[in-house]
């Protein structure tokens, strides 16, 4: 098979692949509608298939014991869900969920472990990936600790928007604030204060950024050390 027959992956990831190995993995991708708020896995477990998400954002939550939830990672066009697999484990402590939906990939488990077992590019690729995962979220742990609410908002809206590939899409005050680990009156006044500044337009749900310009300059230092850590692992 050629890969002029092949529709070329929206996943970053799988783009970054020769394509010998895209080839060879391709006939083990199956098409899935990832649609928002899905749990594709809640913490213990076990990871059956690893995704590949093309236009949809995952976030990777920590659930407390009294149901309050923050998130430590995010997950879009640029990685995949299945570290586990990929450090040859089967669980996590982590819940990952879908927040924007419109579909990817996935992969069986064991169909995954198989191609790592190759030692090709693939496997390189995935471990860099890795590394670029715990600097995500040892960069979110310190954002939560030392910077304030505006700054990760901001963040949280451009790393949406660049997952995505659009300014423009669909999440509620109430969901964010989960995301954020914060009371959604304090998601509710920034929406309100950036929407006055002509950041962003905000109508029941759908955000729409208006000035990424102005956006950045809000964000908190871990926005673009994050998506810089990306850039490098994928050019």
């Amino acid at each position: 098979m050629s890969s002029s027959n092949l529709n070329k992956p929206v996943n970053r990831l799988l783009a970054a692949l020769p394509e010998d190995e895209y080839l060879r993995l391709y006939p083990h991708l199956e098409p899935v509608n990832l649609p928002q708020h899905e749990i594709i896995y809640d913490a213990g477990e076990k990871y059956e298939y690893a995704y590949f998400p093309s236009h949809s954002i995952i976030s990777i939550v920590s659930i407390l014991e009294n149901g309050s939830t923050i998130e430590i990672g995010v997950v879009g066009n640029e990685g995949m869900i299945g570290i586990p697999i990929i450090l040859d484990t089967s669980y996590t402590n982590y819940t990952a969920i879908v927040k924007v939906g419109n579909g990817g990939y996935r992969i069986a488990a064991e169909r995954l472990r198989g191609e790592l077992n190759r030692q090709g590019v693939l496997q390189s690729l995935l471990m860099r990936y890795v590394q670029a995962r715990i600097i995500q979220l040892g960069q979110t742990a310190a954002c939560n600790r030392y910077h304030n609410i505006e700054q990760r908002f901001s963040r949280w809206l451009l790393t949406v928007s660049d997952n995505i590939q659009k300014d423009e899409y669909y999440l509620t005050h109430e969901f964010i604030s989960q995301m954020l680990g914060v009371r959604r009156t304090g998601i509710t006044e920034i929406a309100g204060k950036f929407q006055k500044a002509g950041i962003i337009h905000y109508k029941r749900g759908a955000i729409n950024i208006l000035s990424r310009e102005k956006l950045e300059a809000c964000a908190c230092e871990c926005y673009r050390l994050i998506s810089d850590e990306f850039s490098r692992l994928l050019n």
